[in-house]
């Protein structure tokens, strides 16, 4: 709420990512990422790819004294996502931005 009293919806600048003309909705590739038991937060996006459009590119905090390797999330999400909406590369970081002024 700003000082006058109005709100401001405030939510992912996209919400969708276009790979070779599939539509990928990153919060249900989230969701599947969740579901690892090492994953404590993770962010999904749209990364420019010259050959198809967009690649799902996910930025993940992993839990304390947890250990994980990139292949392995990918090679999780695939087993449980349609191809297309693999992810195809995965950044671990140590926190998530929560504000508009941050960014990966």
């Amino acid at each position: 709420m700003d000082e006058e009293g109005y709100f401001h919806i405030v939510d992912r600048k996209k919400e969708i990512i276009k790979y070779k003309g599939y539509t990928i909705a990153p919060a249900e590739v989230e969701s599947v990422l969740y579901e690892h038991p090492a994953v404590k937060e993770c962010a999904v996006v749209g990364k420019p790819d010259a050959l198809a459009g967009e690649v799902a590119k996910a930025y993940v905090v992993l839990k304390d004294g947890c250990t994980l390797r990139e292949d392995e999330l990918i090679e999780f999400c695939k087993q449980r996502v349609a191809p297309y909406k693999k992810i195809r590369e995965v950044q671990f970081i140590s926190e998530i931005p929560k504000t508009p002024r941050e960014r990966f």
